[in-house]
């Protein structure tokens, strides 16, 4: 049996151990640092009917010593339930993450993104994480759920330790996790009493049909941690790949049009993930590539090496930034793909458009790249950038 997480790859290097796999024993056990061991399943078939096929239950998880990579489980919650709870919930605050509703926050990413590059360009060296990926979706997220800026450093801490694996004690994950609680069950209250024009008032609006307040503190402390960490981790990521290898981001720059294609092409090619998703259980037996999977057993899809399989994709270790279809799996699949998926997909394109734009000669700094460590993602910490010359943008 294998241990998991293999030992991890340099920079955003998919870990050799994924594709050998893929090849020879794309289902294999696997055994975990806490939890009982687990399948994992690496060929992008496969993947997509673990993260769609009702056969696999992401409730049944509950009361099960669910395989991870932290002493205490934290995947309850929205993330824990299926159809019809799942649906209920995901409904109810579905409509404010809709691209129509989405596309209404364009304006204002455009505007934000283009004051933060305008202000890193002034300064000639800036770092992407710091300076504009943090700021960017911190702001964008706190809009659209009404949090208050002024208190997102607070609630950026609380992200950090929900994504922690490492990086600190269970104690204090706890402890960061109760505050956080705290802080949105107040939130939801003052919404209560005093309606706005964000989500946690649309969620509460629902009245019965909406969740339980118990329930919205649970979806809107997700979307607080996905909606920032995640998307404050993958620009950074695509601006390191496209910059790498300079010929990439030359395409992009004599080529705006494809920055589209590219943002997919990147969530598929820039692995995030850096332990696999959350398992699911098997409810009846299952064959998935020739090996059964027993009835109450967990499966761990790696999204990240399916997104590398030439079955489904020509070249799959070449960025293509015009590719084509692309049915990646970077944003998850089925019921529990990613809710915010329009907002990431808005936010990612307007700030590579905004950069391509504005500074077309950007590149990697000479020193000071540092990458996160102990976290369930995967990107730069740090990321100097030299601004290169600058193309005023009205």
């Amino acid at each position: 049996m294998l241990t998991f997480p293999f030992p991890p790859a340099p920079a955003l290097d998919l870990e050799p151990e994924y594709l050998r796999l893929q090849r020879d024993e794309p289902v294999c056990r696997v055994s975990f640092p806490y939890g009982e061991p687990a399948w994992l399943v690496t060929r992008h078939a496969d993947a997509r009917t673990v993260l769609a096929d009702p056969r696999f239950s992401r409730a049944e998880s509950l009361g099960r010593d669910v395989p991870r990579v932290t002493e205490v489980d934290f995947s309850g919650g929205i993330v824990a339930m299926d159809p019809p709870e799942h649906t209920r919930l995901r409904a109810a605050c579905l409509h404010a993450f809709t691209a129509r509703a989405v596309a209404r926050l364009h304006d204002r990413a455009t505007a934000l993104a283009r004051e933060l590059v305008t202000e890193a360009a002034d300064r000639g060296t800036f770092d992407a994480v710091a300076d504009l990926a943090v700021p960017y979706t911190l702001r964008m997220i706190c809009a659209l759920l009404g949090v208050p800026y002024a208190d997102s450093d607070r609630f950026r801490g609380w992200a950090a330790a929900g994504l922690a694996t490492t990086a600190i004690t269970e104690a204090e994950r706890l402890d960061a996790t109760g505050q956080m609680w705290e802080y949105v069950a107040d939130l939801i209250a003052r919404r209560r009493a005093e309606p706005a024009a964000d989500l946690i008032s649309a969620m509460l609006a629902a009245g019965e049909r909406g969740p339980r307040d118990d329930e919205l503190v649970i979806i809107v402390m997700t979307a607080l941690v996905a909606g920032y960490e995640t998307t404050s981790t993958e620009l950074p990521n695509f601006l390191y790949v496209l910059l790498s290898e300079r010929a990439r981001w030359e395409e992009l720059v004599a080529r705006p049009e494809l920055v589209g294609t590219a943002v997919e092409e990147l969530l598929r090619f820039a692995p995030l993930e850096a332990n696999g998703a959350s398992p699911r259980y098997a409810t009846v037996d299952v064959v998935l590539s020739g090996t059964r999977i027993p009835a109450g057993a967990p499966v761990v899809a790696a999204t990240v090496a399916a997104n590398r399989d030439h079955r489904v994709f020509a070249e799959p270790w070449r960025l293509d930034l015009a590719r084509d279809p692309n049915p990646h799996l970077g944003l998850g699949h089925g019921p529990h793909f990613c809710l915010g998926a329009p907002l990431a997909r808005l936010e990612l394109r307007v700030a590579l458009d905004v950069l391509v734009a504005t500074l077309p000669g950007l590149r990697l700094g000479a020193e000071g790249l540092r990458w996160k460590t102990g976290m369930l993602v995967r990107g730069p910490a740090t990321l100097p950038l030299d601004a290169g010359r600058r193309h005023d943008v009205a």
